[in-house]
């Protein structure tokens, strides 16, 4: 069963790492598309954002603290849930079904990383971890 959950940890940080790449190659193009959206210092928000992003995923990837990766993940998913892909904004039917798929995409990987905390921060069984939790 470890192998499995290591296995489901690769697959899961994935996206979070290609993000988080993009976040530190493009930031310019992001901060503008987020400047779009609204999102103040955007900047700054796509840097903090990749940051978290990528340590969230190391994290979770090598089992250093997993439930601390999670919550890092979390703190940058439900902010941009809600600023990014506010669908109730859209006045064009494509964007606002655009925007709901984004929207709900990004609730579905908040209540995997809520549960993956529950997971890595009260399990006794880990495996293949280098760290135990944190919390």
């Amino acid at each position: 069963m470890d192998v499995v959950v290591l296995i489901g940890r690769v697959m899961f940080v994935i996206l979070f790492l290609s993000s988080a790449l993009g976040h530190f190659t493009q930031t310019k193009a992001m901060a503008g598309y987020a400047q779009a959206k609204g999102v103040p210092m955007p900047e700054m928000a796509v840097r903090v954002s990749g940051a978290l992003m990528l340590l969230g995923s190391i994290s979770i990837l090598l089992g250093i603290w997993a439930d601390l990766g999670a919550l890092l993940l979390l703190v940058m998913i439900v902010p941009t849930m809600i600023m990014m892909h506010s669908f109730w904004k859209e006045t064009d039917p494509e964007a606002t079904q655009s925007e709901t798929i984004q929207f709900n995409k990004d609730l579905a990987l908040a209540g995997a990383l809520v549960m993956l905390f529950g997971f890595f921060a009260h399990t006794e069984e880990l495996g293949l971890t280098i760290t135990g939790p944190l919390f």
